[in-house]
């Protein structure tokens, strides 16, 4: 410990300032330490919330725990406790800062205080007068991963799952130590991963296994965790010399000079190879990052503070609350037009209508997560047995990534089956189809299942922009059909577009949704319109920058007028990974449905689409070693044999030009889309973007963005939020 940590009083100037926290209580209870080792004082963080609620810390909650702290550290210098932990309730340990008050906090200043209440807080526990850990039995996000860490072990149940610092993709950054503590405690390589790579990865979460290899965690509890810590505890307090020996091997991890230069190195080209790079919370995130190499933590923690006064009340941070807690914690949670689960259709058998890759990628993730028989048919065996081997192979995939056992993955694999013969469907209580996107070829397929399934199985179609509406005329109960539209690839992508036409019944519509959420994701209630939401407005925006580029931008200005906006991928790259002819066919829907001003079809894609060409770039998703080579550092070259196929005219337009007029163009797409009653409101076209096309949170969902670019006033007459 280098300096003594700063008193509390001077921090209940806070707690007017937010009457609305949810409290967090800390109790404490002793335990008997084994072998005779002394007192274990436990202090369990509860918000009364219920189960599986993480406890939040805001300055009420912060000072309490300060305190019960500060009381336990009187108990132990006179001799009384020989050890503290710190554990939370019902699967949960904390998930640290309350960002609903956070939010609401107008005064900057406000925000860098309560940065160092928590540093206070935390440093009262890394002071403690006798060794401390926490008992990690669950969910430890932001500031409760820093908690945790701020003790001096941790030991978590195997079962645990949902650590991380998620913070920069909300806009601000780990502000109590995290991003100090973490590369000085497992390197600085393996650091990168934490603090930066996996909140740009959609805030991939880290496991107690995974955890335990980074070095984050020194010991995974087979069985009850209280048992266990209580005996790592009396381990350390008897100062057993295995069990010293064990900790400091498990932390032996490389911090030498060259460890945080490869470190730096790869945080730097995570940056460049992610967009986005110059959001504030990035650029502050890599200077704390950096600076951890030489700074003391007190150092640390008074620049963390700093860089959060900076970070709230900006627009960066406004917009991704809007995303983060209105959309994707609140309605996402509670879907407009879901009839409620208690309507909602037992399901036991699913069966897929069609073998190839996206009708495996629906078997493999109904068989995994709601555990029943899955069922697939196709044409013929060739294609059957085709199937059969890719759902075998991305489950060898699985299982060799340790993301389930051999044992797990041959029971997944005995779940899937498949036929010639549709009559397997006879028993199943929902069928979705998944074959060629042609409406006359879905219609001929409900036509053949309706006489073989039950009069009450519901039947699902997966089409991304086809009627619902006419697939539904082709049956004599048309009440059963509901679109349930996935987004590729489906294991990863957490949408799902309910499709309602005017016949669904209510029992149809609750059955995808309580599906929605058995599969984890997020259903979002649409009505059947020509490509639904996602599609329709990514065609819009591509088809856009396409028609800019065939007037005579070039392609660089073309592809890069978007940057500024940090969304995923460029408009070529996403091109070349939806695929050309798919994209195309999309764009021929839209265009039929609502005239070619719109949604014009190019005669360049035509042409590459005759040439078999997959990209206009050399490098894209499916490129091979030599075209990358080609390419050069960017990969952004046009190969000779693309570049003779494309015709341009000679109306180019600057990126500034073409910027402003992709986003007029979505400006006046969704407003037509909301008139129509495609969604209930704007909110669900944000929700569908972000979770559908992974439309950037700092941007706060589309119809912030437009709203604040002007483009919605300028082609509206009206914002989408007042």
């Amino acid at each position: 410990m280098t300096f003594t940590p700063a008193p509390l009083a001077p921090f209940e100037s806070l707690l007017p300032l937010v009457p609305d926290e949810v409290l967090t209580h800390v109790a404490a209870t002793d335990h008997v330490l084994p072998g005779g080792a002394g007192t274990l004082v436990l202090l369990t963080l509860d918000n009364g919330q219920g189960p599986r609620r993480p406890a939040t810390l805001g300055p009420a909650s912060l000072l309490e725990l300060g305190r019960a702290v500060d009381a336990q550290a009187e108990r132990a210098r006179a001799g009384e406790v020989q050890a503290l932990a710190l554990t939370g309730v019902e699967g949960t340990f904390a998930a640290g800062a309350d960002l609903s008050l956070i939010a609401g906090i107008e005064d900057r200043t406000v925000g860098r205080d309560l940065a160092r209440l928590g540093h206070a807080v935390y440093d009262r526990i890394d002071a403690f007068p006798a060794p401390t850990l926490a008992l990690v039995n669950g969910t430890a996000l932001g500031g409760g991963l820093e908690l945790a860490l701020a003790a001096d072990h941790r030991v978590v149940a195997a079962d645990a799952r949902g650590f991380g610092l998620p913070e920069v993709r909300l806009g601000l950054i780990p502000g109590w130590s995290g991003v100090w503590r973490v590369p000085h405690l497992i390197g600085p390589e393996a650091a990168v991963k934490v603090v930066l790579k996996n909140p740009l990865d959609n805030n991939r979460m880290l496991d107690a296994r995974t955890a335990h290899g980074l070095g984050l965690m020194d010991e995974v509890a087979e069985g009850d965790l209280l048992e266990a810590g209580l005996a790592f505890a009396a381990r350390i307090v008897a100062g057993d010399d295995a069990a010293l020996a064990a900790a400091r091997d498990h932390r032996d991890r490389d911090v030498s000079d060259a460890a945080w230069d490869r470190a730096l190195e790869a945080i730097e080209a995570l940056q460049a190879g992610r967009p986005g790079r110059d959001l504030p919370a990035r650029r502050a995130l890599q200077e704390l990052f950096a600076g951890a190499r030489t700074r003391t933590r007190e150092e640390s923690a008074e620049a963390e503070a700093e860089a959060l006064h900076g970070l709230i009340g900006s627009d960066e941070f406004r917009r991704t609350v809007y995303a983060f807690l209105d959309l994707l914690q609140r309605r996402a949670k509670r879907p407009v037009g879901d009839p409620g689960k208690e309507l909602a259709r037992e399901v036991t058998k699913v069966g897929v209508v069609g073998a190839g890759l996206m009708a495996g990628q629906l078997a493999l993730v109904f068989a995994q997560h709601l555990r029943v028989p899955v069922v697939m048919t196709d044409m013929d065996q060739e294609r059957v047995d085709r199937g059969l081997a890719g759902v075998r192979g991305q489950v060898e995939k699985m299982v060799s990534r340790g993301r389930i056992t051999a044992e797990q993955g041959e029971a997944l694999a005995g779940l899937i089956t498949a036929s010639t013969d549709k009559s397997v469907y006879a028993d199943a209580d929902v069928v979705i189809e998944a074959v060629f996107e042609e409406l006359e070829v879905k219609r001929t397929v409900f036509r053949e299942l309706e006489p073989i399934v039950r009069e009450d199985a519901i039947l699902m179609t997966n089409t991304s922009s086809l009627s619902v509406a006419a697939m539904a005329e082709a049956l004599e109960h048309p009440e059963r059909l509901v679109g349930f539209h996935f987004f590729n690839p489906v294991a990863q992508m957490p949408l799902i577009e309910v499709v309602r036409v005017a016949e669904t019944s209510d029992e149809a519509v609750a059955t995808a949704f309580e599906l929605s959420r058995r599969l984890r994701k997020t259903g979002v209630l649409v009505h059947d319109a020509a490509a639904f939401v996602v599609n329709r407005v990514l065609l819009r925006m591509m088809g856009e920058v396409q028609a800019s580029f065939d007037e005579g931008t070039d392609a660089h200005t073309a592809d890069h007028a978007l940057d500024p906006l940090a969304l995923p991928m460029t408009p070529f790259t996403l091109l070349a990974m939806v695929g050309i002819p798919v994209a195309q066919h999309v764009s021929e829907s839209l265009q039929a449905a609502f005239g070619a001003e719109r949604f014009p079809v190019s005669a360049n894609l035509q042409r590459l689409i005759d040439a078999g060409k997959t990209a206009i770039w050399a490098k894209d998703v499916r490129r091979d070693k030599v075209e990358e080579e080609a390419a050069g550092a960017t990969g952004e070259t046009i190969p000779a044999g693309t570049a003779a196929l494309i015709e341009q005219g000679s109306s180019p337009q600057t990126a500034e030009e073409l910027r402003r007029r992709v986003e007029d163009a979505l400006a006046e797409e969704i407003g037509l889309l909301l008139a129509e009653g495609v969604v209930a409101a704007p909110e669900d076209v944000d929700l569908c973007m972000i979770l559908g096309a992974g439309w950037p949170l700092h941007l706060g969902g589309i119809t912030p963005y437009l709203d604040d670019c002007g483009a919605a006033e300028r082609v509206n007459g009206k914002r989408f939020h007042s």
